[in-house]
């Protein structure tokens, strides 16, 4: 029958409805139709709303127990893919003659820059990098009275502790963690 679809549809938005109100939901239970808690407004700014894992927002540097023990080699993979070109790296960092200089037996960049009012949280940065150095945040809350001196995030702006993407994404950092360190061995 033309139309079945279209009168479906209807139906769960009409019991969204109800379950949105007491006597709603009352009249669902009279019915013996089990109920949620419909639609929810949720008062931002004093209740925050809990995101999925899964959620992300812009990339951040991981770094192993010291931010000097950056995982990030300055291989620049992620400042050459990123679409909007919103990644700007100096470096490796070089020694007075020249060669390349080494914390922990990596190099590093000497600057890493990320303009967030041009990031548009695609990912691609953290999918290309073969070092797990940069993974998405889920901190949303940023804002800014000017759009190059504080939206652009530098190195130090960037850098959080591996137990930090441990905490915000469980399942994908005990993933990479796994992934390094059967790289060790």
């Amino acid at each position: 029958m033309i139309g079945i679809g279209v009168l479906r549809g209807m139906g769960v938005t009409f019991k969204t409805f109800l379950e949105t109100y007491p006597w709603g939901r009352g009249l669902l239970r009279a019915l013996r139709i089990p109920t949620t808690n419909g639609l929810v407004t949720v008062e931002y700014p004093d209740v925050k709303q809990q995101h999925h894992e899964r959620f992300r927002y812009f990339p951040f540097l991981v770094y192993d127990q010291t931010p000097d023990n950056l995982r990030c080699v300055a291989c620049k993979i992620c400042e050459q893919e990123c679409p909007p070109a919103c990644i700007h790296i100096i470096g490796p960092a070089k020694d007075e003659q020249g060669r390349p200089a080494k914390a922990h037996g990596r190099t590093y960049p000497v600057e890493f820059d990320i303009d967030i009012s041009v990031c548009m949280s695609c990912r691609i940065c953290v999918d290309v990098c073969p070092f797990d150095a940069i993974e998405m945040d889920n901190q949303y809350e940023l804002s800014g009275f000017d759009r190059f001196g504080q939206m652009v995030f530098n190195k130090d702006k960037l850098l959080k502790p591996n137990d930090y993407f441990q905490r915000i994404k469980p399942t994908e950092a005990a993933t990479v963690d796994a992934r390094l360190a059967a790289k060790k061995k």
